[in-house]
């Protein structure tokens, strides 16, 4: 199991991320403690769909190697200024294309950690953008996804008083709420897990983000002395929970590619 290291956001998936980032490291450290800024300068991370480089940033700080790639010219523009402020410029770059047109970019098996973070909800072809991303990593490389649940949105629309939405989403194939919606589809833990498998990808880890945390209104947050803490240890269990983690806003996979021959 790769260590789950808090990373300087203290945002639960870039504390997975920074473990993941030192599991890649091929420098000589001590096995236990967590990434200190600046020490995995010899991990190459692809970020796919990173945009203005909330996740990117973090990990250029911990000393990696980051390049972002992105369809939109304003991210990219925003990715550039955010490493300029946090002095990781050098360690970042950003470069416009489609998810799906990475053998320009990485060679194969090159790449330690690739991150495919709130993407595939958007593309034409989710198995296509997979099938790039695994060319990319090396044999022992780390592929990080991050997607949209369905159920969690099942449950916030039907919360929200939204039943028809919240049907659709529920029996629709795709997970979506009707031709307005903005995605193009939602993942189960099924789902997700059998696009992994078919690009040849071990699943490592399946975790929720938000199981909880949406369902609690800001008063009764505030209701106790602890509140906003034990909420944040309470949301941190269930995402670990093998059943509640199914409603989480968000599904987060670690995935591995296998050792042997690229």
């Amino acid at each position: 199991m790769v260590e789950q290291h808090l990373a300087t956001t203290g945002d639960p998936v870039d504390g997975v991320l920074a473990g993941l980032a030192r599991a890649c490291s091929r420098a000589d450290r001590p096995a236990a403690g967590p990434a200190e800024p600046g020490t995995l300068a010899a991990v190459r991370v692809l970020d796919v769909g990173g945009g203005s480089g909330t996740r990117a940033v973090p990990l250029a700080v911990l000393g990696c190697s980051v390049t972002v790639v992105d369809a939109s010219v304003n991210s990219l523009a925003i990715l550039h200024r955010r490493a300029q402020d946090a002095g990781v410029a050098d360690r970042v770059v950003g470069v416009q294309a489609d998810a799906d047109r990475l053998e320009a970019i990485a060679a194969p098996a090159s790449i330690d950690l690739v991150l495919c973070h709130h993407l595939l909800e958007a593309v034409d072809d989710p198995a296509a953008v997979m099938g790039a991303v695994v060319r990319t990593v090396r044999p022992g490389g780390y592929v990080s996804i991050l997607v949209a649940g369905r159920l969690g949105a099942v449950l916030g629309q039907t919360m929200a008083g939204r039943f028809e939405a919240a049907r659709e989403l529920l029996t629709g194939p795709d997970g979506r709420s009707g031709a307005a919606d903005t995605l193009r589809r939602r993942f189960d833990v099924p789902g997700v897990r059998a696009l992994v498998d078919s690009v040849g990808l071990q699943v490592e880890s399946v975790s929720g983000v938000g199981v909880l945390v949406g369902l609690v209104s800001g008063v009764i947050r505030q209701a106790g002395p602890g509140g906003e803490a034990d909420l944040a240890a309470l949301e941190a269990a269930a995402g670990q929970h093998p059943e509640l983690l199914h409603i989480a806003a968000d599904l987060h996979v670690v995935a591995r590619r296998p050792d042997g021959p690229a």
